[in-house]
């Protein structure tokens, strides 16, 4: 329960979630890279850009790395924060942004739940356009590929 300056109460929900990386990867060539997997609280699967949650003790961009490297298979020795948003209003979790340059390719190791995952890779333009229209609904890949796209100033 809460109370309000006025002394009424209301019961409202906190959900305490860990912080997260999302990472945009960007090539020279202007293609980027978005992963779709199963999303069992959506029943639905999802393109999104790839991202992950911190391990204890991790910091954003040692995560954003990780995750980059995790689920695509891709190195970047250049990333650029983002900064910050908050998933709503009632979880705890931020999330950090990246955009992700110079990149090489590697092999991918994605975790035991990623194991369905698909990656592509497209032009950012076509991924932007995706967010824009709404065939990406996830809300944290729209921002992410959002605020990439106005670092870059293709907006």
């Amino acid at each position: 329960m809460i109370r309000f300056p006025d002394g009424s109460e209301a019961r409202y929900t906190v959900l305490a979630n860990p912080d997260s990386a999302f990472v945009v990867p960007y090539f020279d060539n202007g293609d980027t890279v978005l992963v779709r997997q199963w999303r069992h609280a959506w029943d639905e699967s999802s393109w999104e850009v790839p991202a992950g949650t911190f391990n204890e003790g991790e910091d954003p961009l040692e995560c954003a790395r990780r995750e980059l490297a995790e689920e695509t298979g891709l190195i970047a020795s250049s990333y650029k924060s983002l900064g910050v948003v908050h998933g709503a209003a009632f979880l705890t979790g931020r999330a950090h942004m990246f955009l992700a340059q110079s990149i090489t390719e590697a092999e991918r190791n994605p975790e035991t739940y990623e194991q369905d995952m698909e990656v592509l890779r497209l032009p950012f333009a076509e991924a932007f356009e995706a967010a824009l229209s709404g065939q990406i609904a996830h809300s944290g890949s729209v921002t992410a590929l959002s605020r990439t796209a106005r670092a870059l100033k293709l907006v």
